[in-house]
């Protein structure tokens, strides 16, 4: 081992983010490297140690870059694990007094955990060199002098010293990322992939009119102006390998620096950031700062919708390049599926003839885009898996990308994608669909006005599915929408279902005059159990809403529903009308909706049975909301069922309205509406006074009374008369009914 690194050849494993691999080893090449075997993240290369400084301070692509000390087979147990480590000489590799961190991928049948295969790492350096006499290292995890690095797959071991010690695309420009940074060196692979090197010969601009923190940006720059991507950094791992030579280093740091001098001032490429946020924009400036290249990039306060060419930029063929949100969760779609649209647009009206690159983890979000793209490249970005789209702006190619394009590493469409008369003819098809639900809406609109204007509601239901191919529910919550995707049928294609859900978002705005960032998307799926009031998101962002005499606190993000069930406002209506001296009670109260409207109508007293402590707390806010006593109306957290079997105390006026299904641990057993009802009827009717009414509701579609409750009580239907306007399309969606003792019926 000793007398390789005298003759000065060294193998190394230099890694990358996956996707990039090919990219990688085209860049090795140029620094020098000779590749060998390529993996999943990385490459084999053999290089001199001079060569391995140079790929530290110049690949832009690389993670890391690891000298290979050992390579050992039949690796499984800790005792295995143990020998193939004492076996490297760390005496010679590790100086006296350096301390140590172990960096452990992998596993195998005994060694499950990375933390016990670092532990086992470090016992075997610190046993070899404690047998060669030297003093023993300590362990750092923080700051190591030297990072080794052990990877164990399929029981083969590699054992190396990680040179770069932090990986590489940490440049150390970057203390500000803004939010959702793209890292370094994966910005710089999108540069490669979208020809920018190319482009800076020819001295052409570049334009990101999202700019962020600025990465893509500065990667640029730093590109142009010929400058090592980790030029600024103070230390590498190789500072502390026993093996370091300085005098080389310091001679291509020299050297380096030189470049970039030269480079800054050759620099001709004029780079523009656009971004609305004050915020993001001055943390890329001071990231440009920092990383030496500020005089190149010029930064703008504008948003897309905003966005105008640069003054005096008169470049005909140059490259426009982002990395837009993608819309992880459903509820961020509406704003992005109009600012894709908007990005389109505004590239096709200002930038004719450029390209346009647009990285996104969202590809049916890059289709609003309204360009095809002539190339797609498959890359990670973290965990996640986002696509590189490449498309040429112009008069020829202003028509949406097809849904179906290959997923390949990069792909033509001229082969194996829809011709432009196909995809222009499915984009009217498209356009024609979302005029029409767009139409369906002011219609809807139009046909509530007059009620909505005498009831002064400002909650209500405007669309539910009345179109096929838009399965949508879309509520209104005063100056806010609430949309809720039914999941499609298994015969239905997903990427069309998306397509549709876009194209519905993308009209929502303009149809209805609202902001996109009042509009709330979620998926509404068959319900199991509980799931219905489980938390989607942590946002905690609610408002005020009226209903009738009622102030409600509403959330239109965190949970699949809303904390208001609107179909039931009849009903609440009914509660208030009739609760005047009346003892109410409230079982499965949800957010006592129900509660507030009884007491605000008069009642004496009331209490709401649920158990969710969120809800029972979203309960106590709103009574604090319309000023109701809590001494009067209290909340009780128990199972109903439980609580009715023990409960002694008797209600004039009892509501009832109990999930479909729930499977709650909290619960003693299942509940099943249809099978359960009874039982839970008659518990509630012993628990109401002679004269008393219980008001029993559940959205049970295909729901039947049992007939031996029609025997025992006075039975009254009301379903029909529980529908407002904007619910009367579906009558079935819900079933109420009225029941008496029958001696006071």
């Amino acid at each position: 081992m000793i007398d390789q690194y005298q003759n000065d050849v060294l193998d190394l494993l230099v890694t990358c983010p996956k996707g990039i691999e090919q990219l990688l080893e085209e860049e090795l090449v140029q620094l020098g490297a000779s590749p060998g075997k390529t993996t999943v993240a990385g490459i084999y290369v053999s290089a001199s140690q001079e060569t391995a400084y140079r790929l530290c301070l110049w690949s832009r692509l690389a993670n890391r870059v690891i000298v290979i000390l050992q390579r050992a087979s039949m690796v499984d147990t800790a005792a295995q694990l143990l020998r193939a480590v004492t076996g490297v000489p760390w005496a010679g590799h590790i100086a006296p007094g350096k301390s140590l961190a172990v960096d452990f991928h992998g596993r195998s049948e005994h060694i499950r955990h990375t933390r016990f295969g670092a532990q086992t790492v470090k016992d075997g350096v610190v046993d070899a060199m404690t047998l060669a006499g030297v003093e023993r290292p300590q362990v750092d995890t923080r700051s190591p002098d030297v990072r080794l690095y052990a990877h164990l797959h399929r029981n083969n071991l590699t054992l190396g010293i990680d040179l770069s010690g932090e990986s590489l695309h940490r440049r150390g420009y970057r203390l500000e990322v803004g939010h959702a940074p793209l890292k370094e060196n994966l910005a710089a692979a999108l540069l490669v992939r979208a020809g920018w090197q190319a482009r800076i010969k020819d001295d052409e601009p570049l334009i990101d009119p999202l700019c962020g923190a600025g990465t893509l940006l500065i990667e640029a720059a730093l590109m142009a102006a010929d400058q090592a991507p980790n030029l600024n950094r103070r230390r590498f791992g190789f500072h502390g390998w026993a093996y370091h030579q300085p005098a080389v280093w310091e001679q291509l740091q020299r050297e380096a620096q030189a470049r970039a001098s030269i480079g800054r001032k050759r620099c001709r490429n004029v780079l523009f950031g656009f971004d609305q946020s004050p915020a993001a924009l001055s943390a890329a400036k001071a990231n440009a700062m920092r990383a030496g290249i500020p005089a190149l990039i010029n930064f703008h306060g504008q948003g897309v919708a905003q966005l105008e060419r640069p003054e005096g930029l008169a470049s005909e063929s140059a490259l426009l390049i982002t990395n837009p949100p993608y819309g992880e969760r459903l509820g961020e779609l509406p704003e992005l599926v109009g600012l894709y649209a908007a990005l389109g647009e505004k590239a096709k009206a200002l930038f004719p003839g450029w390209t346009l690159a647009v990285f996104t983890g969202n590809p049916d979000l890059g289709h609003r885009l309204g360009l095809r793209a002539h190339k797609q490249y498959a890359l990670k970005n973290g965990p996640l898996d986002a696509k590189l789209l490449l498309m040429e702006i112009g008069a020829d190619t202003a028509y949406r990308t097809s849904a179906h394009s290959a997923d390949s590493h990069a792909t033509s469409t001229s082969d194996d994608t829809p011709s432009q008369a196909v995809e222009s003819s499915l984009q009217q098809a498209s356009s024609d669909n979302a005029q029409m639900f767009a139409n369906r809406l002011k219609k809807n609109q139009k046909r509530l006005k007059k009620w909505l204007k005498q009831s002064g509601e400002s909650c209500y239901r405007l669309y539910d599915a009345d179109m096929p191919e838009f399965a949508l529910a879309i509520d209104v919550y005063a100056d806010r929408v609430h949309v809720q995707e039914y999941m499609p049928p298994r015969s239905v294609n997903p990427a069309q279902a998306q397509k549709r859900l876009f194209d519905a978002l993308e009209v929502l705005p303009h149809a209805l005059e609202v902001d996109a960032s009042r509009i709330y998307v979620k998926q509404r799926e068959r319900q199991a159990g509980k799931s219905q009031y489980q938390k989607r998101d942590a946002s905690g962002e609610r408002f005020e809403v009226q209903e009738g005499p009622a102030r409600l606190w509403v959330n239109l993000r965190d949970y699949l529903d809303t904390g208001l069930f609107l179909d039931h406002r009849p009903v609440r209506r009914l509660l208030g009308e009739r609760a005047q001296g009346k003892r109410f009670l409230n079982l499965f109260c949800y957010t006592a909706s129900a509660t507030v409207h009884a007491a605000l109508g008069g009642a004496s007293d009331s209490v709401s049975v649920d158990m969710s402590n969120t809800y029972l707390s979203w309960a106590q806010d709103n009574f604090a909301l319309n000023g109701l006593d809590p001494s009067r109306h209290r909340v009780i957290r128990d199972d109903c069922f439980k609580w009715l079997e023990t409960a002694s105390t008797q209600f004039d006026l009892i509501f009832m309205d109990p999930p479909t299904f729930s499977n709650s641990k909290k619960m003693r057993d299942t509940l099943d509406i249809q099978r359960d009802h009874p039982q839970l009827v008659r518990l509630a009717m012993a628990r109401l006074m002679p004269e008393g009414t219980l008001v029993f509701s559940n959205n049970q579609r295909r729901f039947e009374l049992d007939s031996t409750l029609r025997e025992e009580f006075a039975v009254e239907d009301i379903s029909a008369k529980t529908f407002d306007p904007d619910f009367q399309r579906r009558h079935n969606l819900h079933h109420v009914f009225l029941l008496r003792h029958r001696e006071s019926s």
